[in-house]
């Protein structure tokens, strides 16, 4: 089989990737060790986050960095086995996080975010899957008010400098809003522009559906076989229908990407950042309105299609290492206090990861050394929030139409030095 483009990872990016080159006329094979959107697009907290311009940093004060070593925090948690191996991560990423540096990150991650909600709206409206969809953002809990005015100082930096719109809200205001919220809070923040998603693994198949209404296919293969053709003007790779070839191939493999990145002779430094999630039934008649966090615990709560799922931080550990569910644990005993979650809905708590630059930023663009190779991933917190943003910026630059956005900052020169 032959097309003019492969696309390697079936998740929020790589479908989105795989609409936008169809909906330019290219044909697509888009391929996938498993079902589309069963990986890191499976389990996240549902946002399009038209207010997440700033990407989360390392922490720089000694005070937290200590209290994050102890190891018993739901916001973030290691495996002290890992931490020879993410030491090379992590310490970049620190660096990169100084707030100087940090802020130069945050200016050229803006025009990605700024697009997000957009972008998603056009692949939405296409795909008929409004049904999935919120348009009333999200909100942020606080428990003391010293947490509550740094974080409304910075909504109001963010509404000047990026129109970022926002509400606090007293703790009667919360009241009124959440009558089932029952913790000590002493208001919150709710961020108005992000839209969230009911299911997101049902966005991600609706999208799927569309990219197939374009003529595009799915078909499940091993993305570690790429190579070139041996001809050397193509790549192939095998799948359960046999080898695909294509001209072009993307490579939208979230934290398996560096697999294939590393065998073609490229060495990324890319962290994971694993997460979890459960579900619950709501207890009674007790009904959550809003996605909303339980800002200094480290936890989110969200109303989805499946129950209301609790996800947990970052676990930084080997992205192969068996499930560690202790954040969920933790964040679990934490969320009965201030909601009445009913019974656990899932078997065991789901687990994914995600990739996560020194910088920060996604890796998108061609790769410097191959014709015809592509790099997307890269996306940490926003995979769901870029993945059409992304796929638009590759489409773009894979059949030479003019890209929409600069893609100098997130291009994979910059890790050359």
């Amino acid at each position: 089989m032959s097309a003019d483009s492969i696309v390697l990872g079936a998740g929020i990016v790589g479908v989105s990737t795989a609409i936008h080159l169809a909906r330019r006329g290219r044909s697509v094979v888009l391929v996938d060790r498993r079902g589309a959107g069963e990986e890191t697009s499976f389990g996240n907290a549902g946002l399009i986050q038209r207010e997440g311009i700033v990407p989360y940093g390392f922490p720089q004060e000694v005070g937290m960095l200590v209290r994050y070593g102890l190891n018993n925090r739901i916001d973030a948690h290691y495996h002290p086995t890992a931490m020879p191996k993410l030491v090379p991560f992590l310490s970049r990423y620190w660096w990169h996080s100084n707030e100087v540096r940090h802020q130069a990150i945050a200016n050229a991650y803006a025009p990605l975010i700024e697009n997000s909600v957009s972008e998603h709206a056009d692949l939405i409206k296409a795909a008929g899957a409004e049904r999935l969809i919120r348009k009333d953002g999200w909100m942020e809990a606080f428990r003391t008010r010293a947490a509550m005015d740094k974080e409304v100082a910075e909504a109001e930096r963010l509404a000047k400098v990026a129109a970022i719109n926002f509400t606090a809200l007293t703790a009667d205001d919360l009241a009124r809003v959440e009558p089932h919220l029952t913790g000590k809070f002493v208001g919150a923040l709710k961020w108005n522009d992000p839209w969230s998603v009911t299911d997101p693994h049902g966005l991600t198949m609706a999208y799927l559906a569309y990219f197939e209404s374009l003529g595009g296919k799915f078909i499940r293969g091993d993305a570690t076989t790429l190579k070139p053709t041996a001809s050397g003007k193509g790549w192939q790779v095998k799948t359960v229908d046999g080898t695909v070839e294509g001209k072009d191939v993307v490579l939208a493999l979230g934290p398996w990407s560096e697999d294939v990145t590393r065998t073609l002779g490229y060495s990324f430094i890319v962290g994971v950042k694993r997460g979890y999630h459960m579900h619950y039934a709501p207890a009674g008649n007790a009904v959550l309105n809003n996605w909303t966090m339980d800002k200094e615990r480290g936890y989110f709560l969200a109303p989805m299609d499946k129950g209301i799922r609790l996800t947990t931080g970052a676990e930084f550990a080997d992205r192969d290492a068996p499930k560690s569910p202790v954040q969920v644990e933790r964040a679990e005993k934490v969320a009965r206090t201030i909601f009445p979650l009913g019974e656990r809905l899932d078997p065991e708590p789901w687990m994914g990861a995600r990739p996560c630059t020194p910088d920060m930023m996604p890796i998108i663009g061609k790769a410097p050394r191959h014709d015809g190779l592509w790099f997307a991933f890269g996306h940490a917190h926003h995979g769901l929030t870029l993945g059409p943003v992304t796929g638009r910026l590759i489409a773009e630059a894979v059949t030479g139409d003019t890209p929409f956005l600069d893609m100098s900052a997130w291009r994979p020169e910059r890790f050359k030095a």
